[in-house]
């Protein structure tokens, strides 16, 4: 039985952090990326926003294809599936109709999206459309259930193996080469209104993350040039950050720049070579952040438009950095404690959280 990665579990809840942190700067940002709160905040603060969004969720996509590399090792196809099904594919399903419809309801509160005409739609039609308008975060879930069932269908297709074969023949002058290739999917299955939808490169990073990525060779390679490879990306994200500030960091001309698509490359690569020098270790807090993993991400979003309404609509402070700090706060107190207690109730936990009993 081969050792568990913790380096990677580290990759994942780091990265979880980062998007949790993304969301603060995002739902009150100013650069015109439609957010379910339609009140603008600090616009220097969205530089941040432009400094992560590029590659964040690239990288839990490619962080996920490992994942499953190692998973469907000690799995069947059949177990596979059922086992994402049970652990994704149901809360992401059950949280639109559970709490999805907050995000729902709060975007109607400031864009009005019937128009004046709310009062002559019923009720449950009205709960319906908020839900559906509402899948806030979720989509990553649906995202990664169709990749899975794409990589047991490749799985069954090349039962020789020869496209691991191919992948083994990767080295790091190539590896840097396949921006071209993260570049070209950017273009590629990009949904036209609900545009975090990015089939083409999000389907590309979680087939890299389970044929490069789970390759020990290239990740040692990259350990190798982890410093001097970091110190490159920090460099490039912040010269990026500088030129992109005050850009419509969600518009379709900015994610499919080259700058962009080479910052991200970069990013991913820096992030599996330093993890693997720094962050292969384990301990109690690294555990509970990689057994909550999961459900942070799928509640964290509701949580924090739920605090940010109380504060712009309610509390109304002078000095708009308070809103910031107190939903920093917020979030990092109310969803571990409402991860255990919805960990702890019988049903709710599997539907929503995705907690099957082993």
């Amino acid at each position: 039985m081969s050792k568990r990665k913790n380096y990677l579990d580290n990759i994942r809840w780091i990265t979880l952090c980062v998007v949790i942190l993304y969301h603060v700067f995002y739902i009150f940002n100013s650069s015109d990326v439609i957010s379910n709160i339609g009140v603008k905040g600090i616009k220097e603060l969205d530089a941040i926003c432009v400094f992560t969004y590029p590659w964040i969720m690239c990288l839990l996509f490619a962080v996920s294809g490992v994942s499953t590399k190692y998973s469907l090792k000690s799995k069947s196809n059949k177990e596979f599936i059922k086992d994402r099904a049970k652990k994704i594919l149901v809360p992401s399903i059950v949280g639109i109709f559970a709490y999805g419809w907050i995000s729902g309801w709060t975007t109607n509160y400031y864009a009005d999206i019937f128009a004046g005409n709310g009062n002559m739609i019923p009720g449950p039609i009205k709960y319906l459309i908020f839900s559906l308008i509402g899948t806030g975060p979720l989509w990553y879930a649906h995202v990664l259930f169709i990749a899975s069932l794409l990589i047991v269908l490749i799985r069954k297709i090349d039962k020789k193996q020869r496209i691991d074969n191919l992948f083994n023949k990767i080295n790091l002058p190539i590896l840097f080469l396949l921006f071209l290739v993260v570049w070209g999917s950017s273009f590629i299955l990009n949904t036209p209104v609900v545009t975090v939808y990015r089939w083409g490169i999000y389907l590309l990073m979680f087939i890299l993350g389970y044929y490069v990525f789970s390759n020990d060779k290239i990740i040692e390679n990259l350990e190798k040039i982890s410093i001097p490879l970091g110190i490159i990306t920090v460099i490039f994200g912040i010269v990026f950050t500088i030129k992109n500030y005050g850009v419509n960091f969600g518009s379709n001309e900015f994610l499919t720049s080259i700058f962009t698509n080479v910052y991200l490359w970069l990013v991913i690569l820096s992030a599996f070579g330093i993890s693997k020098k720094y962050l292969d270790i384990k301990n109690k807090f690294t555990d509970y952040m990689n057994k909550n993993n999961f459900s942070f991400y799928v509640l964290h979003y509701t949580i924090q438009i739920v605090i940010s309404f109380i504060l712009v609509e309610y509390i109304k402070f002078d000095n708009f950095i308070f809103n910031y700090i107190i939903l920093i706060l917020g979030t990092i107190i109310i969803l571990p404690l409402m991860t255990e207690i919805l960990k702890r109730i019988p049903i709710v936990n599997r539907l929503l959280l995705g907690i099957v009993k082993k």
